[in-house]
């Protein structure tokens, strides 16, 4: 069996990268990454141990990892404790961001989007005492 210790990055496509790198550093706080690196492609944006490859919609991969006939992302999930839980909901409300609240009965989560479209979920474990 692999010794993994989490995952490293999701690598998706966007339609305007200066963009998104934008929204993502604005909305949740990421930072640039590995800045000056493969020409600038692609752009990698992290927070904590997260981190996002961003590539142009447009661009051609090439090599044994690229498919890009392929399945593509349901949804990339984030983990917040119970307040920033909250504080993330407050957050969204504020930039006048639709979510979605969602009771998965272990755990709460809310479902939005990015300026693609890609379905993003902030979820928490720690739930209010009934």
């Amino acid at each position: 069996m692999m010794d993994l210790e989490g995952i490293d990055h999701l690598a998706m496509s966007v339609t305007d990268v200066e963009r998104s790198v934008l929204w993502y550093m604005d909305v949740l706080g990421f930072e640039r990454r590995y800045e000056g690196m493969w020409d600038g492609i692609p752009v990698f944006i992290g927070k904590g141990t997260t981190a996002i490859a961003l590539f142009p919609l447009a661009a051609k991969a090439s090599g044994p990892s690229s498919s890009p006939a392929g399945p593509k992302m349901l949804h990339l999930a984030f983990r917040a404790g119970g307040e920033g839980f909250q504080a993330a909901q407050g957050e969204l409300r504020q930039r006048g961001i639709a979510f979605a609240f969602e009771d998965n009965g272990i755990s709460h989560s809310i479902y939005f989007r990015d300026p693609d479209g890609h379905k993003l979920e902030i979820t928490t474990y720690e739930l209010p005492r009934p």
